[in-house]
C-alpha cells in the first residue's frame, strides 16, 4: 500500500535545507547483502551507497535500465530509493514478479527530436566553434551517429556534444597539434592508442592500424566517436545521471582543471536544450578514476564502479 512521505520534509524544513520528497512512496525489502545502490539504472552507474543486509526501504518510482539475472528471475526494472539517493536492482527486492506492483515509473529525460543544426552549437559552445563551415560539413554524420548511439535525450547530447568540442572543437578531420605518433589523436574523438585504433578497425571491418588516417576522414570519423561512446565505454548512463566527472574518466584522460571546463560546457549545452541547469550535476570523478584510464577495458573500466563483494 502506498503510503505519505511527510516526515523528511517537515525535518529538513525545519533546519533550513532543502529536501525533495516525493509525493507517495512504497515500502519493500531488499533481500541481499552488500547490495550497491546506483547512481542510474545500469550496472555501469557509480555507486552512491552498499547496504549491508537485507533493508527496510520505500521505493517512489521505477525504470527500465539493466538487466539483471538472480536465480529464475530476470529483470530490467530498477526501483528509485529517494531516501539513498540511487538505484536498486528489482531483482533484489522482495516481490515475486520482475516489476514492482502499485509504484509508478519514473519520469524519464524525454528524447529530443531533430538533428543538431550548426547555429545549436554555436549557441550552446561560442568561439570552441573556430571553424563554422568544417563543422557544418560534419554534421550530417555526426548526427547519424548519434542516433545509432541512443544519443536522443539533452542530456545525452550534452555530454557527447561537450566532449567532442573539447575533443576536436568538433572538427571530424582533426589531427591531434604536435603528435607525431603513428595511433596519436584523430577525429572527432581523437582516437588514440593502438589499443583503441585496432577494435575499432576490427568493429568497422576496416584496417585502421595499417591506416589510421581512415580515423579523421568524413566516412569514419562520427562512427569512431559513436563506437568508443557505446562499445569501447558505456558513456550514455553517465550522462542520464548527470555524472560529467565519470565522462571524463571514461575518455581516458587524467582528472585536472580540465574537467570544470568539459563541465561548463556540458552545463550550457543543457542550458541551451533545456532552458535550465538540472541540481545534481556532478563534475568531479572518483579519486579511483582520477588517473589515465585510456588503456583500460571497458570491463576492466566498469570494475572501478564497483567494490569486491557487492552484488547489483
Amino acid at each position: 500500500m502506498l503510503k505519505r512521505v511527510l516526515a523528511s520534509a517537515v525535518a529538513g524544513a525545519a533546519i533550513g535545507v532543502a529536501v525533495t520528497v516525493p509525493a507517495y512512496a512504497a515500502p519493500f525489502t531488499t533481500t541481499a547483502s552488500n547490495l550497491n545502490i546506483r547512481s542510474d539504472a545500469f550496472l555501469s552507474a557509480s555507486v552512491v551507497k552498499v547496504l549491508a543486509g537485507p533493508t527496510s526501504v520505500e521505493v517512489d518510482c521505477q525504470k527500465s535500465g539493466d538487466s539483471v539475472t538472480v536465480g529464475s528471475r530476470t529483470t530490467t526494472w530498477w526501483a528509485h530509493l529517494p531516501a539513498h539517493s540511487g538505484y536498486a536492482t528489482v531483482a533484489y527486492i522482495d516481490t515475486p514478479g520482475a516489476k514492482l506492483p502499485g509504484v509508478p515509473d519514473c519520469p524519464q529525460d524525454p528524447p529530443q527530436t531533430g538533428d543538431v543544426t550548426l547555429a545549436d552549437v554555436q549557441a550552446m559552445f561560442g568561439s570552441r566553434i573556430a571553424n563554422p563551415s568544417l563543422v557544418q560539413t560534419g554534421l550530417p554524420s555526426l548526427n547519424q551517429a548519434m542516433r545509432d548511439a541512443n544519443i536522443n535525450t539533452a542530456r545525452r547530447k550534452a555530454a557527447f556534444l561537450a566532449t567532442l568540442v573539447h575533443e576536436s572543437r568538433l572538427e571530424y578531420n582533426i589531427r591531434e597539434i604536435g603528435d607525431t605518433r603513428l595511433y596519436g589523436g584523430r577525429g572527432y574523438i581523437q582516437l588514440t592508442g593502438d589499443f583503441n585504433y585496432g577494435p575499432a578497425g576490427r568493429y568497422f571491418g576496416i584496417d585502421l592500424l595499417g591506416n589510421p588516417e581512415l580515423a579523421r576522414s568524413l566516412q569514419w570519423s562520427a562512427p569512431i566517436a559513436r563506437w568508443y561512446w557505446t562499445v569501447a565505454r558505456n558513456i550514455n548512463p553517465y550522462a542520464d545521471a548527470l555524472d560529467m566527472g565519470r565522462v571524463n574518466a571514461a575518455i581516458g584522460y587524467p582528472a585536472g582543471s580540465e574537467d570544470t571546463r568539459r563541465c561548463d560546457s556540458f552545463k550550457n549545452a543543457l542550458r541551451y536544450l533545456t532552458g535550465s541547469v538540472p541540481s545534481g550535476v556532478k563534475c568531479t570523478r572518483p579519486a579511483k578514476m582520477s588517473g589515465d584510464t585510456s588503456k583500460l577495458t571497458r570491463t576492466q573500466f566498469e570494475a572501478l564502479t564497483k567494490s569486491p563483494g557487492t552484488v547489483g
